[in-house]
């Protein structure tokens, strides 16, 4: 009877390993992450998905760790990760599962309105530091970013600032809730954020990348359409061993049900 009983929780424990999956990452990819984990568990009761933000260098490097299954990414996985990867003898697999739009914001109270990529440039690398400069109010600019290990904080630097670097003393921030509530707060600010964060306690700017002929708005639709110009697409990054486990999960985010819940999170379905 005891060998009997100890198989079966030998059997449990690894039914229970087979379907437990840890997914870490991206703070832009959190909230479908955390969406579709739900929803994907409410059909599979046997399942346990936890989902935990921290950045997407922050995710890589738990995938390299081993202590995460699925890396939530908001960039591409960088030359210098993949070869730390193949050093480990490690073999990675990437997969699209959404498309996000990034938005710049400001306090509410700001009269400026939009912004042309030049001034933005000239925003975060400290050229441009007051919003009189830009046909706004007499007021410094407060300018916050997300950290270094943030992929947004990457895809910004590239887009935008075209592989610039960011001003010195540029307030940093830990996540993109922490942007939202620091320019809601702060009527001089200025940050940048996921389509899926923007709220009622930000404004977001219109954004023109020909030089200030035509300002596009960062909504669903002109990221759909391509017609708003700072749009990227979102990650997961697994370990190859560890597709048999993974997959039930990430086929669920692809599947037409996953796909809608991407769309009703704010972000851009790629099917």
């Amino acid at each position: 009877m005891k060998v009997r009983r100890n198989l079966l929780i030998a059997f449990s424990l690894l039914s229970l390993s087979v379907n437990a999956q840890r997914i870490k990452g991206s703070d832009t990819v959190l909230p479908v992450a955390q969406q579709t984990a739900e929803r994907y568990m409410n059909q599979h009761p046997d399942a346990r998905v936890t989902v935990t933000g921290g950045g997407t260098g922050v995710g890589i490097s738990a995938l390299m760790d081993n202590t995460t299954d699925i890396a939530m990414a908001s960039r591409p996985i960088k030359f210098s990760e993949k070869m730390k990867i193949k050093e480990a003898g490690q073999d990675v697999d990437e997969i699209i599962v959404a498309y996000d739009a990034l938005a710049v914001v400001v306090h509410p109270s700001n009269p400026v309105k939009q912004l042309t990529r030049q001034q933005l440039e000239d925003i975060f690398r400290g050229k441009i530091t007051n919003w009189k400069q830009v046909g706004g109010d007499d007021r410094k600019i407060v300018v916050y970013s997300r950290e270094t290990s943030s992929g947004t904080y990457e895809f910004f630097k590239e887009s935008v600032l075209k592989n610039k670097n960011y001003m010195n003393g540029i307030l940093s921030m830990p996540a993109t809730g922490a942007i939202i509530q620091s320019v809601s707060q702060t009527k001089g600010a200025i940050g940048y954020v996921g389509l899926a964060y923007v709220n009622k306690d930000v404004k977001a700017l219109h954004v023109s990348y020909d030089a200030g002929k035509s300002f596009v708005e960062p909504s669903f639709a002109n990221a759909k359409n391509k017609t708003y110009p700072i749009v990227r697409p979102l990650f997961y990054y697994y370990e190859a061993k560890t597709e048999g486990r993974v997959k039930p999960f990430i086929d669920y985010v692809l599947s037409a049900e996953g796909q809608e819940t991407v769309k009703k999170v704010g972000y851009i379905p790629v099917k």
